[in-house]
């Protein structure tokens, strides 16, 4: 006999490889339907009962999918012992279990056995068919891993088998009938083979009658209802002179994922009369010094943010775990560093598909920082609707425990449903704990019609047609991508957000207290350089208390003079009169540590064979340098100016240009580490971004513009940025490009006018140009700090 079932649960597990031992992994069993059937297709016996829930509460976005709520469930379902007992009898009398996708259904019973203290092996090691394997091979559905086929969908297996889709899926009884159906029909054509189905041909499908399904079709998310329809003119009204400030928003430099350049960000706060201005970028604080130096400019405050991802363990990666992006704000300078600390920990300990951190961490860092519940993927709004209010209460407890008045619960309005119910959630959880609320807009661009620039990103970014069906929340598989689901997210007006909470004050007022909390800052400063070890015959004890560098300065002249003796033989009042002032400008400008360094590497490189340069740029020009062995090249004998060098009128850090072969580089590099330690060395980021004719092409791939056309389109762009081309006239457009070029940027400005595939991808590419495609290890820039670089 062969016993076919299907589960409706609260979600998915965490670890699809946990043992159902881990009650907090397997999700509850929400409905169970099963058929019994012999050998030849005949029903012998059938099942189909809703579990009523104890002791949890069945999800929002469960629900969206099964249809069947807590309510539903309180008042059809029976208890679960009941529910077991019942199918593990019809169990007891077969052989095979059976189902699609069938070791996911077998893991939630056998978790739920286990809750009630039964046996679980009397179902886990019963002999398994699972037509999701057996239907592989005979779908021949591409685009699996390994160049080998996908796994095939109930429905897309039903459809290969009869021609045609099936109704109801995700109601347990029609999974059931429908996965019934296509075993027995792949029995019946030998797709499936067992010793125990002799005669295929004469294998028929005897189907139950079916009760009334779950419900009539899902809501989409565009369906649904929000809260914040309606605007409260009066409590509006009363809010006009309370200021506002977005703390939740996305700069370019959330990679792929936002469209808004920093600096059009701070121009748009400013323009919109905004105080202050957070950016909260995900995974990194790439933006913060320009973003900092942009606000100080307009005068607004600037709140640097980070949204980083908390897992439950940053150094476990023997699973996958993302973790909950979850908003964090620096109150201070200090704040600053200790969010800088978790965001630099993310990715040099915490990496694993993505920068983690987790709640130990936030703990060692959390002094100065507030944190927020974040949109609908955060760890508060995402146990709501995925596992339950219990456990989305537990994290909030967790938070509010930690952060104490630094924590707040944050509401996000953009027309979805799930925001509704999260909304409501963290209203209950803020009143019964005593956490405030605070009104965002998660942005990802600054304005409203830039909505479709940022969807093509997205395809951008993972590699998608915009044409393919989106989804925002919930599972996508191969027939959705991940898309915003409508125009929203943008960086909306005070008056606009005060509108949208009129009906909750205190989310817009709470705001204007959180941000005068916050302090302004500057992150410019002086240049640090990390102390170099002179012998101790030149040492000062007055360096130490005044950090002077009579010391460096002491040991740089008698390397100099060393070097001199050698270069020169004897020293002439010409070479003594260039050394010397050299000299006594390195000294009043403060930077014989930096000689010291680079004329210690550059020794260090050549002892080593490594190929060095013999003076690239204006420090060719510095008897020192020459000296000391930086540089190969006299200045003295070929005339060469100091001063274009090291200006002692124009005190600025020096730079000095080494070259280094390929092969010798890192050789360098590891030198430095081991002089300086690993923890004061770093090689500096560099960021590609979409220019003009990359921009096009990207967003032509994703528009599906044939490639011939967006070839044409790219090779017609002259040497100058789409913005310059768009926004000058054409007096200065001549000045800048040739008179073939000119002709070009005409041609180019026709096209974008017409409502062609054509015109829309120069339309899009405009805003998207300048985009963080990707970072990387900077080819020449490395960094050597006094001590721990994350200082």
């Amino acid at each position: 006999m062969i016993l076919i079932y299907d589960t409706e649960t609260t979600g998915l597990p965490r670890d699809w490889n946990a043992p159902i031992t881990d009650g907090d992994n397997w999700p509850r069993l929400v409905q169970l339907a099963w058929q019994l059937h012999d050998e030849r297709g005949k029903l012998l016996s059938r099942g189909n009962h809703i579990v009523r829930p104890d002791g949890f509460t069945i999800p929002f976005n469960s629900t969206k999918i099964h249809g069947i709520t807590t309510e539903r469930a309180q008042e059809e379902g029976q208890p679960l012992d009941e529910v077991i007992a019942s199918f593990m009898a019809d169990a007891g009398k077969a052989k095979y279990v059976m189902g699609h996708n069938i070791g996911f259904d077998v893991n939630v019973v056998g978790a739920e056995l286990v809750r009630l203290n039964q046996e679980p092996s009397a179902l886990t090691e019963m002999a398994v068919i699972d037509s999701k394997d057996e239907g592989t091979e005979y779908c021949a559905i591409p685009g699996g891993r390994g160049g080998k086929f996908k796994w095939p969908t109930l429905t897309e297996l039903h459809q290969k088998l009869f021609g045609e889709g099936f109704g109801d899926a995700h109601d347990a009884a029609y999974d059931v009938a429908a996965t019934a159906r296509c075993f027995f029909e792949m029995v019946r054509l030998r797709v499936i083979e067992r010793p125990e189905f002799e005669s295929p041909e004469t294998v028929v499908y005897e189907a139950p009658k079916l009760e009334a399904a779950n419900f009539d079709a899902p809501p989409t998310e565009e369906q649904g209802a929000s809260d914040g329809g309606k605007v409260d003119t009066a409590a509006a009204e009363a809010l006009a002179e309370v200021p506002f400030t977005h703390l939740h928003v996305h700069s370019q430099f959330s990679v792929l994922q936002a469209v808004s350049p920093v600096g059009e960000l701070v121009s748009a706060a400013k323009d919109m009369g905004m105080p202050a201005l957070a950016v909260t970028d995900h995974g990194n604080m790439m933006a913060a010094f320009q973003f900092v130096r942009a606000c100080n400019k307009e005068g607004i405050k600037p709140i640097v943010g980070a949204e980083l991802n908390v897992c439950r363990n940053m150094y476990d990666k023997s699973v996958k775990d993302d973790g909950y992006p979850t908003v964090f704000l620096a109150k201070n300078k200090n704040g600053y560093h200790n969010l800088a600390k978790l965001a630099s920990k993310a990715y040099t300990e915490g990496f694993y598909y993505v920068p983690r951190i987790d709640r130990d961490l936030v703990a060692e860092f959390k002094e100065d920082l507030v944190v927020l519940t974040g949109g609908l993927f955060g760890e508060v709004p995402s146990l709501t609707l995925n596992v339950g209010e219990a456990k989305a209460e537990e994290a909030f407890l967790f938070w509010k425990g930690l952060m104490g008045d630094d924590f707040y619960a944050e509401l996000n309005r953009h027309g979805l449903e799930e925001e509704a119910v999260v909304n409501k959630v963290l209203q209950g959880f803020a009143a019964k704990h005593g956490v405030k609320l605070v009104a965002s807009n998660n942005s990802y661009y600054t304005r409203k019609d830039q909505s479709e620039a940022h969807d093509i990103l997205l395809c951008v970014k993972d590699a998608r047609n915009v044409s393919q069906p989106k989804r925002y929340v919930g599972k996508r598989g191969r027939e959705f991508r991940f898309g915003f689901p409508n125009d929203s997210f943008y960086l909306k007006s005070p008056k606009e957000m005060r509108e949208l909470f009129s009906d909750i004050p205190e989310a817009i007022t709470n705001i204007a207290a959180l941000v005068d909390q916050c302090e302004g800052y500057v992150l410019e400063r002086d240049v640090l350089l990390p102390a170099f070890d002179i012998p101790a015959e030149f040492v000062h004890e007055e360096d130490a208390q005044d950090g002077g560098k009579r010391g460096e300065n002491a040991y740089l002249r008698h390397i100099t003079y060393q070097g001199a003796a050698k270069r020169y033989g004897d020293i002439t009042p010409e070479v003594k009169e260039r050394l010397d002032f050299e000299l006594e400008t390195i000294e009043r400008t403060g930077y014989p540590g930096y000689f010291l360094i680079v004329q210690d590497f550059t020794t260090a490189a050549r002892e080593m064979g490594v190929s060095v340069g013999p003076g690239r740029g204006s420090a060719a020009g510095s008897a020192v340098a020459y000296c000391v062995g930086i540089t190969n090249v006299d200045p003295i004998k070929y005339d060469l100016l100091f001063e274009r060098f090291l200006n002692p009128d124009r005190v600025s850090l020096p730079d000095i240009d080494i070259d280094f072969d390929d092969e010798g580089r890192g050789k360098v590099i590891d030198y430095v580490i081991d002089k300086y330690g690993a923890n004061q060395v770093a090689q500096i980021i560099t960021y590609g971004t979409m220019a003009a004719k990359s921009s096009i092409r990207d967003t032509a791939r994703v528009m599906e513009l044939p490639l011939g056309d967006a070839d044409r389109l790219a090779k017609l762009v002259p040497d100058i940025s789409l913005k310059k081309m768009f926004s000058l006239d054409d007096k200065a457009l001549k000045e800048k490009v040739r008179s073939e070029g000119f002709a070009m940027v005409e041609q180019l400005k026709a096209i974008s006018t017409q409502p062609t595939l054509e015109g829309q991808t120069l339309q899009t590419a405009r805003v998207l140009e300048g985009s963080v495609r990707n970072t990387g290890i900077h080819a020449c820039g490395v960094i050597i700090t006094p001590d721990d670089i994350t200082n």
